[in-house]
């Protein structure tokens, strides 16, 4: 059979939700755990009626995922892939990713960076609205520079132990990629200095080049000393409003492995490596976190000028799934596929891609 990246894999995916508390920090995490379910589940982890259905915000309507809660686990040792999301995001941000590699025989892991989530940030808005004073956006920052990749290594030993709702033999300890959007593709790329487990990755958006932002703490908290070979697929935005084109360049030229490259999506911006592009676009644009963001996003334009949320999520799913198999599972027709003229390939599905 030809490989074909876009396609959701053979697996119904299982997904469950485990609480994990690092005592050495006095920290909370949730964690989101997805993996290949056994084919009893099979067409239930689309179907309407039985795929997942959760609440993000109270008010707000019920969100869903392509996975089923609680499903039985299918049989196997597969490829781990921990995900990290965006600032004032949560683990579930981008389950159009996260349950796509599931489908294709991958455990993935993502975690709340409490602290940093959509919850966090309502709060935060809501106590400016009653009088309360804007925290120091640098000491936040610092704050989750040093909190932020402790959550990933903590969560991943504990997922490599088993006590994550997933059994460690279902896991293969040496065949372990990261990703991450934003804030988390910064998370990525600093984790993936810290932690020599971590065989391949994929940051998507990141933060820690050059920015609108207030920038310059988390380009210096990337030193790029690996100390050995990771290959690292950058997926990018050619419109991005927060973090523009120039620095995900920046970022790649620091990078310092010898297999590295950077894809490029048309006409998109930020948020076409989340769930509901359009909708995260739009609240975003018209009501911004407090504090550097929101003057941003006064420059944002209306996502009807933009390419439709499908084009972000194809070019994820299918460019972020060739990656990890190329690397973590050395299948040749996923390297093929990479090195092809993918430009053509998503131009057949009218996506407009671009390679660097």
């Amino acid at each position: 059979m030809q490989y074909d990246p876009f396609v959701r894999g053979s697996h119904p995916v299982g997904v469950r939700s485990v609480d994990l508390t690092d005592a050495s920090r006095s920290r909370y995490l949730p964690v989101e755990m997805w993996y290949p379910a056994t084919s009893a589940y099979r067409g239930k982890d689309t179907d309407e009626t039985s795929r997942d259905h959760y609440d993000l915000l109270p008010g707000f309507p019920p969100q869903t995922q392509d996975a089923v809660r609680g499903a039985e686990a299918a049989p196997g040792r597969f490829p781990l892939v921990v995900f990290s999301h965006g600032f004032g995001g949560h683990r579930r941000q981008s389950t159009f990713l996260c349950t796509h590699l599931a489908s294709h025989g991958y455990v993935v892991a993502a975690m709340d960076h409490t602290g940093n989530t959509v919850m966090d940030v309502a709060m935060l808005t809501m106590q400016l609205m009653t009088g309360g004073e804007m925290p120091d956006v640098v000491t936040m920052i610092n704050d989750l520079i040093v909190a932020r990749p402790a959550d990933v290594v903590f969560v991943l030993d504990r997922v490599l132990a088993g006590e994550a709702g997933i059994s460690a033999d279902s896991i293969d300890a040496e065949r372990i990629g990261m990703s991450g959007h934003s804030f988390g593709g910064w998370t990525t790329l600093k984790v993936t200095g810290l932690d020599r487990r971590i065989r391949a990755a994929l940051p998507m958006a990141p933060a820690g080049g050059a920015s609108p932002l207030p920038a310059d703490l988390l380009r210096e908290g990337l030193d790029f000393a690996w100390g050995r070979e990771v290959p690292t697929l950058y997926l990018v935005a050619d419109k991005d409003t927060l973090l523009p084109l120039p620095g995900m360049h920046e970022l790649l030229g620091r990078t310092p492995s010898v297999n590295k490259r950077i894809a490029i999506l048309g006409n998109s911006d930020h948020m076409h490596f989340c769930d509901d592009v359009e909708a995260m676009h739009e609240l975003f644009r018209t009501m911004p976190p407090p504090g550097p963001l929101a003057e941003i996003a006064k420059s944002l334009p209306p996502v009807s000028e933009l390419a439709p949320g499908e084009h972000g999520y194809a070019f994820s799913r299918a460019l972020g799934l060739a990656h990890m198999d190329a690397v973590l599972k050395g299948c040749r027709e996923a390297a093929d596929f990479l090195t092809s003229d993918l430009a053509a390939a998503f131009a057949s599905r009218g996506i407009d891609v671009s390679v660097g």
